[in-house]
């Protein structure tokens, strides 16, 4: 049985997320990233090679992430009335880091982002955000006008920007809580799937234990 779970799914994953008092301009340009700020691909231990770089930064006003998918063959696809289909992001943070806890609580948020889509032109980013199924309590409804979020898109690939202030993170406080739940998934038409931890099977979205620990560090 045990030859069937993807390894990550074996351990409980710490990873630091480094502070950044004056996080860079959010316009979907991930090369002003420096490397500190990289997510630990942990995809790698399945040995597979990720497709995507991933950044992450925090400070007290929020939480920041890029997300880089280079080498595609084609510009990507998106439909916001199904974001879960084609290409996109989800991004899920629990301000509190319940581990213990099989269900979501009302400190766990989970936004989705897209390259395009949005606009009366379909060329701007989208965010948004979806409840946590089987949740105990929702978050707070967030304000998506003040989440920052910025693409580059181009024939070789995207990336994306996003700034997700405190305001749209219920509990968010770094100083009392300085270790939070944090998963990513990013879909991708042409690659598939890249989870920071377990895969769909394992049920991420039901389930925040399976998230990894964030570690807010200065």
């Amino acid at each position: 049985m045990l030859d069937i779970l993807p390894k990550r799914a074996l351990f409980q994953f710490e990873l630091p997320i480094h502070y950044n008092a004056k996080p860079p301009r959010v316009d979907g340009l991930v090369s002003k990233w420096a490397a500190k700020y990289m997510a630990p691909p942990l995809v790698e231990l399945e040995d597979e090679e990720p497709f995507a770089d991933v950044y992450w930064a925090w400070n007290e006003d929020g939480f920041h992430a890029a997300f880089d998918i280079p080498n595609r063959t084609s510009r990507p696809q998106c439909d916001p009335k199904h974001w879960w289909k084609k290409n996109g992001v989800r991004l899920c943070l629990d301000t509190r880091d319940a581990r213990d806890i099989k269900r979501a609580t009302r400190f766990c948020h989970f936004f989705y982002f897209l390259p395009l889509g949005g606009g009366t032109s379909g060329k701007l980013p989208v965010a948004g955000t979806h409840r946590m199924s089987r949740a105990k309590e929702p978050p707070p409804k967030v304000d998506l006008s003040l989440i920052k979020i910025g693409s580059h898109v181009d024939r070789h690939g995207y990336s994306l920007e996003v700034a997700i202030p405190a305001a749209c993170l219920h509990g968010w406080d770094p100083a009392e809580h300085p270790r939070i739940g944090v998963f990513y998934k990013i879909r991708d038409t042409q690659f598939g799937s890249q989870h920071l931890s377990v895969n769909d099977e394992l049920g991420w979205n039901v389930d925040p234990s399976t998230w990894a620990t964030g570690v807010l560090v200065r």
